[in-house]
């Protein structure tokens, strides 16, 4: 996946996102970069992940990720960008499938699957 692709990737999340009202301000992709690392994946706990935010970065395990999974990944930055602590903290205080975070993530994909 070349730079171009990685940057229209985030562009067709973002405008995805962007038809959304979960928080007052849009999602920002300025800084966001898209790394393809499957080496990241084998670590003990991430294996069954194909995607994952930290912070400004979503590490994505194949070539190229699916749009709904940028999408996903794009709505935790978005999330982030509102609750830099209690995002991440919430995964230590609730299971993963049941997380509010990651429930409202999924939500977005679903709400936005066919946008723009």
């Amino acid at each position: 996946m070349t730079d171009e692709q990685k940057a229209a990737a985030l562009a067709r999340a973002k405008a995805r996102l962007d038809t959304l009202h979960l928080y007052p301000r849009p999602v920002r992709i300025d800084g966001v970069r898209i790394h393809v690392a499957p080496w990241f994946f084998r670590a003990p706990g991430l294996r069954r992940f194909h995607g994952y935010t930290l912070h400004g970065n979503i590490m994505v395990k194949r070539d190229p990720p699916s749009d709904d999974l940028v999408t996903h990944e794009l709505c935790h930055i978005w999330q982030l960008q509102h609750h830099p602590v209690r995002m991440p903290l919430s995964f230590f205080k609730t299971a993963y499938k049941r997380n509010g975070y990651e429930r409202e993530a999924r939500w977005a994909v679903d709400q936005t699957r066919g946008n723009p």
